[in-house]
């Protein structure tokens, strides 16, 4: 393929409007070296007056336009720029600056037919070139980025959309060229792009790969979704709905325009007027609802609903906004004709037409939400004192709902933050099974419930995995989910057996409704009873699994060999009924297994009853994925069309197999002289596994171990080593039950030193207790290791 000279050039600045950083694109687009430029003003480069941009980026967090550039040689260039404003982790912000410089022509148009499929697609669709520059953007992912696919052209995605998810998504397209296979990326682009993203390969008539093209549906409020799958709930859509509720109530009964912005922060009415309405910098709103009169099309100019909107001082608005007080404008006043001809945010009341205007303020229990506009262009009667009455009226009625929708965004908010914050923010090292998993809070006003995951590491190189539903929403299902998973983890690191673990858990349930119920008689879940949940324990060296269910969905699996079944493992009670059995159950799982554990709300979809979903999760599961993710990624698509009534935990998890050659296993004879025979073999197997740098303290703790049990255990001794990527482990079996205690010996004692020996020389140590007898283990790192 024909390679031009296309290039990027980039720029960052910060808040102050100082330059802080100048890419090589840019020294090669403007000849100033960045020795040059940055640290000084960016101002110094236009060759307009500097009060054009700060207009143009007033209170957006991005802009897309040309302005004029001066050369370091003095020419004038009109370019196309795109920015992006950018906030990190501190708080710290700054806008990122981008342009595509290019020769190449303009990509070739393809048949007509073909032409139009790109064009009229429900889907946002991009061609992006082998540079992983943009060529070809659909109408509909121009809409979803509001950006025209001109400002997008040549750019690469990291640039155009920035963020994680644009970075992984650049990635992947460039393993798409070099491997010519589609991938898949779970995370969105932006607000309006859900995921996942497909990518993929574009051949030409010879097989190679000539472009990729990226794939993503919009989210609910513009997908050609069915209409069930469009229902949104959820704190922005709560705003978003009591505000849109106004201006459909108000058009066209008393107004042909109305727009509702909203402030991310109320402000408080009471005391003296906010400064910050009247300061020297714009009133920044977020446009929540607009409605026009039914024959047209839409604002011709002006914020969209979600976009940022800002007001300078002085105008109508932010007097309102500043007052309280609502006020009628005719259009010939000379306040409304000096705010018309300066502020784009009034460019509206000229591309209607508008000849009359209302400002009412949105007010709710002492705090100010924001501002709603009345327009007239059609009726030629202007707005009277009583259709401003009316107007307040009808904003009174929506501001108390937008404030009930506000309460109800902070109580989300604060429990999905706690939620959040009691889930595993990572999933640990280990070496016996591969697993993904996600959580879908629940979009119901009822709140987030208290569904939960987990993956336990435990001894001998098994691992627990974890999945629970807590009775009941909001903050005190997060809370008790909190508690039980502690629990849970508690209970795990003492080795218990998968039903001993759901006994002593039920147990603990019935404690926690106790005190609940003599604390708050009223208490919507009592202390987490009726929680269902899942425990589950795979060994990697036997390759078999145990489970226990109390309440809970069973567990589905998906064999090598493709096929699906759900594990019949019994039931249980649900936790907190007290006195009822919970029974374990125990299958041997072949090398690659996949294991699906979920909560009831992701079959308890409300457009298909539990049959076709069912069928649904046996489907997204049996097909070949390459990885985890997909799989996840794919079980949420097949079984979702719209947003959960309920949470939704999700866990799949791959077996993974110790085999022999990394497992040593000796019966021993229970007689002192076995001692020196258990260190020979460890340092013969240690020699053959290349760990000899391992050698000496691996002999210290089996030499104790062994002689542990045979001073104080009963026969029959089993020594046996297991080498995994990262660990060794040393375990010793004897069938006594009794559990060794470590204690500090004194000065003339000849013995209590081993225990404490071992506790130094291990990075983590326990016993495990089985049906009959127990296991004495020693766990250490092969960090540095040679292996």
């Amino acid at each position: 393929m024909e390679r031009h000279s296309t290039y990027t050039a980039t720029a960052t600045i910060d808040e102050q409007g100082i330059l802080t950083g100048w890419s090589e694109g840019a020294q090669r687009l403007l000849g100033h070296e960045a020795s040059q430029v940055v640290g000084r003003p960016a101002a110094t480069l236009l060759a307009v007056g500097v009060g054009a941009a700060r207009r143009a980026l007033a209170g957006r967090e991005r802009w897309n336009g040309t302005l004029p550039l001066r050369h370091r040689d003095g020419r004038c260039l009109e370019l196309g720029l795109l920015a992006h404003r950018r906030t990190s982790d501190t708080g710290n912000a700054d806008w990122l600056v981008v342009t595509a410089v290019a020769d190449r022509p303009p990509p070739p148009r393809g048949e007509p037919l073909e032409e139009w499929a790109f064009i009229q697609s429900p889907f946002p669709l991009a061609v992006f070139d082998t540079e992983l520059r943009l060529m070809r953007a659909n109408r509909r992912l121009e809409h979803a980025l509001s950006l025209p696919e001109a400002a997008m052209h040549g750019l690469r995605l990291p640039h155009i959309v920035p963020g994680p998810a644009s970075d992984e998504a650049d990635r992947t397209m460039r393993r798409v060229l070099e491997t010519g296979e589609p991938r898949e990326v779970q995370a969105g682009l932006g607000p309006d792009l859900g995921p996942p993203t497909m990518l993929t390969p574009l051949r030409d008539g010879t097989g190679t790969v000539r472009a990729v093209c990226l794939a993503t549906h919009r989210r609910a409020q513009d997908s050609p979704a069915p209409q069930h799958a469009q229902e949104e709930t959820g704190p922005a859509s709560e705003l978003g709905r009591a505000a849109q509720e106004l201006a459909d109530a108000a058009v066209p009964r008393l107004a042909d325009f109305v727009a509702v912005d909203l402030l991310d922060s109320p402000r408080t009415t009471t005391g003296p007027p906010d400064p910050s309405y009247t300061a020297a910098g714009p009133v920044v709103l977020r446009r929540a609802a607009l409605r026009a009169v039914q024959d047209d099309d839409g604002p011709a100019a002006g914020a969209r609903v979600g976009e940022v909107t800002a007001y300078e001082p002085g105008s109508p608005p932010a007097d309102c906004l500043a007052s309280g007080q609502s006020v009628l404008y005719d259009i010939t006043d000379p306040v409304i004709a000096g705010w018309a001809a300066v502020d784009p945010a009034a460019a509206w009341l000229h591309a209607y037409g508008t000849h009359s205007l209302m400002v009412v303020p949105v007010l709710a229990e002492g705090s100010t939400l924001g501002v709603a506009l009345f327009g007239r262009h059609r009726r030629p009667e202007p707005f009277g004192p009583g259709d401003l009455r009316l107007a307040e009226d009808l904003t009174a009625r929506a501001a108390a709902g937008l404030h009930s929708a506000r309460r109800y965004s902070r109580a989300r908010t604060t429990t999905m933050a706690l939620q959040r914050s009691l889930l595993p923010h990572s999933l640990p090292d280990q070496d016996a099974l591969e697993i993904a998993t996600r959580y879908l809070p629940a979009a119901t006003r009822a709140g987030v419930g208290g569904d939960w995951f987990d993956v336990i590491p435990l001894s001998g190189a098994r691992v627990a995995l974890v999945v629970g539903d807590v009775v009941g929403h909001g903050i005190r299902a997060s809370a008790t989910m909190g508690r039980l998973r502690t629990a849970v983890r508690t209970l795990a690191d003492v080795d218990l057996p998968a039903d001993e673990l759901l006994t002593h858990l039920d147990d603990l349930v019935l404690r926690l409704a106790a005190d609940e119920g003599s604390a708050d008689p009223a208490a919507e879940t009592a202390g987490g009873i009726g929680t269902t949940c899942l425990y589950a324990v795979y060994d990697p060296v036997s390759r078999r699994c145990t489970l226990a269910r109390a309440g809970h969905p069973p567990p589905a699996v998906v064999t090598p060999d493709g096929a699906v079944r759900f594990l019949d493992v019994p039931a249980g009670p649900p936790l907190g009924l007290g006195g009822l059995p919970f029974e374990a159950f125990e299958t041997e799982l072949p090398e690659g297994s996949l294991l699906a554990l979920y909560t009831d709300g992701l079959l308890e979809a409300r457009d298909h009853d539990i049959d076709e979903a069912l069928d649904k999760l046996f489907a997204a599961l049996g097909r070949p994925a390459p990885t985890l993710d997909s799989v996840c990624d794919r079980v949420l698509t097949e079984l979702l069309s719209h947003r959960p009534d309920d949470d939704i935990a999700l866990l799949v998890a791959r077996t993974r197999a110790l085999h022999a050659d990394r497992v040593a296993v000796w019966e021993l004879d229970s007689e002192p002289t076995v001692v020196a025979r258990a260190r020979k073999y460890t340092g013969e197997q240690l020699t053959a596994w290349g760990l000899d740098e391992a050698a000496f303290a691996t002999e210290l703790m089996v030499s104790e171990l062994v002689t542990n049990a045979i001073r104080y255990g009963r026969p029959p001794i089993r020594l046996r080593l297991i080498h995994q990527d990262s660990t060794l482990i040393c375990e010793v079996y004897d069938s006594s039950g009794t559990t060794p205690h470590m204690r500090r010996a004194r000065i003339f004692d000849e013995g209590g030193r081993g225990l404490l020996l071992v506790a130094q020389l291990a990075e983590r140590w326990g016993t495990r207790h089985d049906r009959i007898g127990k296991t004495v283990w020693a766990e250490q790192s092969l960090s540095g290791t040679a292996s």
